[in-house]
């Protein structure tokens, strides 16, 4: 959360750290089995400005949009990213013809398609979301396959400009099915999700098909003759896992790959279904609007005090009343501030101890730290009257002892506690990433992650097909969408958004782009290009760095946002 030093001071101390390159780099070839470890030089950060010529397999890409990349990011893998070099006059190529399947063996397929309009680099097939080839032609084949297996493709052209739209999808199967029991059943989808049941739909099965059967754990849920079936009677809050077999009078087929989906209606815990919140400064700087904890207005329901200090024993957490911030308020006491959270609390309202920051240096490396942070933590719950904590440690954290310190603190503190996260957009790129694997790994004790969708640059989303620009409600979504295709719930994921210009270096958006957002993660609506897979009706809110700033731009963000929670599913 950037809070402390100037915007101006931040970014350039940010470009002397990545300038980029001052000439044009060879890359290696990358090809479609290299591993990154066999290039260690690409396994660090590389930053880019727009302009830069690099030279890949032989071609100039010329840089279109400043960016700081990692392995992989380089072209033409994020084609809008890049141009070839003088290719400035292209443009994305139509979409290919509908594919046909020309052939298929035991263990691949091969298709043909009519050529894509406009200036053609090659095609990639897609299976679902999957990239499974990448040719110069207008033929693949796809191998590899499962014996007697069914599979569904569409193709897209692609150019320096971009990729086209996809094609029309063809399904085909691979053989082998002698045994005479049906083939395996393709990808089984979760869709229409509640809190006591949802549907399961898949591919028809290749072979002689009498019904299907969908199993949880061994057991047999139902037998059906069609591709769908909806599944009632489950328990809320609960993950469910599924496969499905075809099956005629010989016998079952292979079972598919196992789909799980959780049911909604999980405990939100002591705060709305969908709540707002904001950030407040325990300290002045100079900039953004100093207030005292008791100005607050009633939009917001979840403070954060920013922010809770190391101290000089592993794990432990102090505060304190800012000395600067009682300066510039004329006197703010620790009394006061403390009857002020209880002045929130008689209003209906939350208050957590923000822990970190863009300046904390909080380390939790061990079980004696984690040991530490638990019980600084909740001393401070109990001296100031704290509801609960956010993890906002921009300096990195250690999941594991991370997730045991707040399993400590909620086993003090009770099932009430409040637990937030912030982290950077990077920081949740992936499940690899520590950050996730925290939230992955307290999921259980788990309010919100509100990651902060800015000052961070362009972005892949969860289609991983485009890097997206901070700032637009692609970017928003498609970036929420990785968390809640990966594993958390939808009433603990929302969007963490700058209050206003000031607030943050980049990624300063309306606050009316915030509600587009929300409600095309709510209800698939009123969507940019990117359209989330399913919709996600418990998405759980709006976060804003920060309260103080909001109040420097006549409370804008909140008056927006706040009203706008109210009219979600």
């Amino acid at each position: 959360m950037k809070s402390r030093a100037t915007l101006v001071a931040l970014a350039t101390l940010f470009l002397s750290l990545i300038a980029p390159p001052a000439q044009a780099t060879a890359i290696p070839t990358l090809g479609a089995s290299t591993t990154l470890a066999a290039y260690p030089a690409w396994e660090a950060w590389t930053a880019y400005s727009a302009g830069t010529r690099v030279t890949y397999n032989g071609v100039d890409y010329e840089c279109v949009q400043g960016h700081t990349s990692l392995p992989g990011w380089e072209p033409p893998n994020v084609p809008a990213l890049w141009k070839v070099a003088g290719g400035g006059g292209e443009t994305t190529p139509g979409a290919p013809g509908t594919p046909s399947v020309t052939g298929a063996t035991d263990g691949s397929i091969s298709l043909s398609w009519g050529a894509a309009t406009g200036t053609v680099t090659g095609y990639r097939v897609y299976e679902g979301g999957t990239q499974v080839a990448q040719v110069t032609g207008t033929t693949a084949t796809i191998s590899n396959l499962t014996t007697c297996s069914s599979h569904t493709y569409t193709v897209k052209a692609y150019n320096a400009t971009g990729e086209s739209a996809a094609s029309g999808a063809v399904s085909g199967s691979t053989t082998g099915c002698s045994s005479g029991v049906p083939g395996k059943v393709g990808t089984v989808t979760a869709g229409q999700i509640g809190d006591t049941g949802l549907t399961l739909s898949w591919p028809a099965a290749t072979g002689t098909v009498t019904g299907y059967r969908i199993r949880t754990g061994g057991t047999v849920a139902a037998t059906v003759t069609g591709t769908s079936h909806a599944i009632t009677g489950l328990t809320a809050c609960t993950p469910h896992t599924y496969t499905v077999t075809a099956y005629n009078s010989v016998g079952d087929g292979p079972a598919s790959d196992p789909v799980t989906a959780t049911t909604t209606g999980c405990p939100i815990g002591p705060l709305p279904k969908h709540f707002l919140t904001g950030y407040w400064h325990n300290f002045d700087n100079k900039a953004a609007k100093l207030l005292k904890l008791s100005a607050v207005p009633d939009e917001y329901d979840l403070i954060a005090v920013a922010f809770g200090e190391a101290t000089s024993t592993a794990g432990e957490v102090s505060f304190s009343v800012g000395a600067d911030l009682a300066a510039g308020l004329g006197g703010y006491t620790d009394a006061q501030f403390t009857a002020d959270v209880q002045s929130l609390h008689n209003r209906g309202k939350k208050v957590i101890l923000s822990v970190g920051g863009e300046k904390g240096r909080i380390q939790v490396g061990s079980a004696a730290a984690a040991t530490k942070f638990a019980d600084s933590v909740y001393a401070l719950m109990q001296s100031y009257g704290f509801d609960g904590v956010d993890i906002d440690l921009e300096n990195g954290l250690n999941a594991t002892y991370m997730s045991q310190a707040l399993h400590s603190l909620r086993t003090k503190a009770g099932a009430g506690l409040i637990i937030t996260m912030a982290p950077q957009t990077i920081d949740m790129q992936s499940t690899g990433m520590e950050y996730f694997k925290l939230a992955l790994n307290i999921k259980d004790i788990l309010t919100v992650v509100h990651t902060q969708y800015y000052n961070s640059g362009s972005m892949l989303g969860c289609d991983q097909s485009a890097a997206y620009s901070q700032g637009t409600v692609n970017f928003m979504t498609a970036l929420a969408c990785i968390q809640l295709e990966n594993g958390l719930r939808p009433d603990q994921v929302a969007l963490g958004l700058p209050a206003g210009p000031g607030a943050a270096g980049g990624g300063v958006v309306s606050p009316s782009l915030v509600n587009q957002a929300l409600t095309c993660l709510a209800a698939r609506t009123n969507c940019g290009t990117f359209v989330p897979p399913r919709a996600y009706p418990e998405i759980r809110g709006a976060m804003t760095w920060s309260i103080n700033w909001d109040a420097s731009s006549n409370w804008n963000f909140s008056k927006t946002v706040k009203p706008h929670l109210a009219t979600l599913p």
